[in-house]
């Protein structure tokens, strides 16, 4: 019997670093390391410092390694998926200048606005990048950092992703994958390259910029002898170019070219994103119509305010996160920390239909209701862009996968179903950023199709929950105060 080799997925997420310890063979999940990340800022500044990542990054391997009881030698492949959009600027020697602003720093608003004007509007943007720029994306970051700290966006000699800036720490090597780079504002996926008429209008020069791989399970090296002392690993280990925490997860659900197809996704953690691997290169202005990382497309809808809005709302009431009940006549849209889907970034929370019999455990109902039909309203548009009618009986029947944190908590999942009036599978692994990561690792490794790789591998049985019916009464009060705080944007009183 050949001996066992083992791959690592590394999913660095805005919270904390996890890497999952996979036996390449069977798909196994051997040991989870864990470490947390810091994050500051206020009045709509998110930052963290990249050498933290890194730190983290090294503690959380050293603890699944010794978790998981295998040889350091037996360890063949790593790949790092990131969380998206984040602006890490570098300067001599590859040391951030700053600290990195993340996903769902809000504070470049008026500069997204102001892009999207430059280039004749949000249709112009969808034909080239097929995003229209929102405070989320690193193209809106770049251009506030030009305008806001001018002296270092010119002392920038490299601009990052978050897992760019984690890949090039391992194998030394600056390159991303279509993947994330789709997510930064400058990256066309109607050519498959950097925009050079989007780089002019955003002052940035291209070799600043990491190489695009052709997907992320391509090999780009190996770990740097540095890399792998601070590893405790052989240099030899193959490094993938890694992706996106969203490409990632579609990979380890088994969705892309060699898997499941427009089957949509729902993944509830400190954003709630709806997505689908799809061949149908995204058309919407409603959307992010990114690239997924094996050469397919992964239209996708994020919004800011998921499970960490939803657990304020909860410390606030006194009440623990499952102790909810269904909203009644009180309707809240924890917009926290402004939205992004809809694109209110300067947007506080609303709460409205209060009576005096209103209870507590009904107003943190109306958080889950508030947040939940946001993102199940975004999920109609990305069946739309791939080519399904909402409304369609056929359509309606779909499954709706269900990942993240908030797919372990009872209140998240009830509430899905019953408003989304659709059956539910939840995986059966719970870590499917960092699987994804394993899977393009051990692609990287053996040349295999990452996809087909997940889609093998035995991780836990899923289960699918039956169909509830919709509320609809629910919906539509949720959604006409939605729509009322939708109005100025839409041209109304």
């Amino acid at each position: 019997m050949p001996p066992r080799t083992v791959v690592i997925g590394v999913d660095s997420s805005t919270q904390s670093t996890k890497a999952a310890f996979v036996d390449s063979g069977t798909g196994r999940l051997l040991s989870v390391g864990r470490a947390p990340h810091v994050v500051t800022g206020e009045a709509g500044a998110r930052e963290s410092d990249p050498e933290m990542w890194w730190r983290a990054m090294c503690d959380a391997i050293a603890a699944g390694l010794k978790e998981s009881g295998v040889a350091a030698s037996a360890v063949t492949g790593i790949a790092v998926a990131g969380q998206q959009h984040g602006l890490v600027v570098l300067g001599p020697g590859g040391r951030p200048l700053r600290p990195a602003m993340l996903w769902n720093d809000t504070r470049s608003a008026p500069q997204a606005t102001a892009l999207t004007a430059a280039l004749g509007g949000a249709a112009a943007w969808t034909a080239r990048t097929g995003s229209v720029p929102v405070a989320a994306i690193t193209a809106s970051k770049w251009q506030w950092l030009r305008e806001n700290e001018p002296k270092n966006a010119a002392a920038t000699v490299a601009v990052r992703l978050p897992h760019d800036f984690l890949t090039e720490r391992l194998a030394g090597a600056a390159v991303t994958d279509p993947g994330d780079a789709s997510g930064t504002g400058w990256y066309s996926t109607a050519i498959g390259a950097y925009d050079p008429g989007l780089l002019e209008l955003l002052g940035l020069d291209a070799s600043l910029l990491p190489e695009v791989a052709q997907t992320g399970a391509t090999r780009i090296g190996s770990l740097t002898a540095e890399a792998a002392e601070a590893l405790g690993l052989p240099a030899s280990i193959a490094v993938a170019a890694g992706t996106g925490d969203n490409m990632s997860a579609a990979v380890g659900l088994g969705l892309g070219g060699a898997g499941l197809l427009d089957h949509p996704v729902l993944s509830l953690g400190t954003s709630g994103t709806v997505f689908a691997a799809s061949r149908t290169r995204p058309a919407s202005t409603a959307l992010s119509g990114f690239a997924a990382t094996d050469g397919t497309y992964l239209p996708l809808a994020c919004t800011l305010n998921c499970t960490l809005a939803v657990d304020k709302i909860a410390a606030l009431l006194g009440l623990d996160r499952e102790d909810a009940a269904p909203g009644g006549e009180a309707v809240l849209l924890p917009y926290l920390d402004g939205e992004r889907t809809p694109d209110l970034p300067t947007a506080a929370g609303l709460l409205t239909g209060l009576r005096h019999d209103t209870t507590p455990q009904q107003l943190l109902g109306a958080a889950y209701e508030g947040a939940v039909v946001t993102v199940l309203r975004a999920l109609d548009e990305l069946l739309r862009a791939c080519g399904l009618d909402p409304a369609d009986p056929e359509t309606a029947v779909r499954p709706l996968r269900l990942i993240g944190g908030g797919a372990r908590g009872r209140a998240w999942v009830e509430t899905v179903r019953r408003l989304s009036g659709r059956p539910v599978i939840v995986p059966g692994s719970g870590e499917l950023v960092a699987l994804g990561a394993a899977a393009l690792a051990a692609a990287t490794a053996t040349g295999d199709d990452p996809v087909a790789i997940a889609t093998g591998w035995d991780t836990g049985k899923e289960v699918q929950l039956p169909v509830m019916q919709r509320d609809s009464a629910t919906w539509e009060r949720v959604g006409s105060v939605l729509d009322r705080a939708m109005t100025p944007l839409l041209g109304g009183a």
